[in-house]
């Protein structure tokens, strides 16, 4: 049976943009600093056997703060360096539909992030040995965490379409990312409160990254919390498939 066209192009895009990925030191840079970011935070900061508790509390709390920089980092190349490089032009010349131009290119980042998470597994085997965890509310959170991972992928793939510029894809990434995070911060939500009344405030906090990924901290699977990482990551896709139609109809 023959792969469909689109499905191809995509798969091929996708091995063109890890291949990029592996072949440079940005993926390594990545997966480097992060494991001691968050070796860092959830050690020093966050006090991991200090709680004297066979848990991973410490280590998943840090995740969205730590994503939110880390992530923007990994996906501000992924049209902006197209773009300065000239090499977008090739791109968009190629018989593929955009929705695979545009998805394979977030797969490849994604897998970066997804790699990078499970070397922090030895962690899962440190507390193992330590105690009796909860090993199915670990697994959860990290399978939040994956998500959330991807949300902040997809948004930093709009704002590397938006403009040719890697560092402003960069800063505009953390932006949204730091808005959307923290309006599930307990600060906004009495800021919140204080002008709109209480129901509103706790309705604008649900449409945070923070408390959705908090549910799954707790081991808790949510229906409405894995819709909310698939439309994020479904809305961010199209906004960037929108941004790159409209680049490939000038260009032609």
């Amino acid at each position: 049976m023959k792969k469909r066209p689109g499905l191809s192009s995509m798969l091929a895009i996708y091995r063109r943009e890890l291949l990029s990925y592996l072949t440079t030191p940005t993926a390594y840079v990545f997966v480097a600093v992060f494991l001691f970011a968050i070796g860092l935070f959830t050690f020093q900061v966050g006090g991991f056997f200090d709680a004297r508790r066979a848990d991973l509390s410490a280590f998943f709390s840090f995740h969205p703060w730590i994503f939110m920089v880390f992530l923007p980092a990994v996906a501000m190349k992924l049209w902006a360096e197209e773009t300065r490089s000239g090499a977008i032009e090739l791109l968009l010349t190629l018989p593929a539909p955009t929705w695979s131009l545009v998805v394979g290119k977030f797969l490849a980042a994604w897998t970066i992030a997804f790699a990078a998470l499970c070397l922090t597994l030895p962690l899962l085997i440190t507390v193992n040995v330590l105690g009796s965890p909860d090993n199915a509310a670990i697994i959860t959170a990290y399978i939040g965490s994956v998500l959330m991972a991807g949300a902040y992928l997809a948004i930093g793939s709009v704002m590397s379409a938006l403009t040719p510029a890697q560092v402003v894809a960069f800063v505009l990434a953390v932006l949204v990312s730091f808005l959307l995070t923290a309006l599930g911060l307990p600060l906004v939500s009495d800021f919140f409160s204080s002008f709109v009344g209480g129901g509103v405030a706790e309705t604008i906090g649900r449409f945070s990254i923070l408390h959705h990924f908090d549910a799954a901290q707790r081991g808790v699977v949510e229906v409405r919390s894995i819709f909310y990482f698939g439309s994020l990551i479904a809305l961010c896709m199209g906004f960037t498939m929108l941004v790159i139609d409209a680049r490939r109809g000038g260009s032609r």
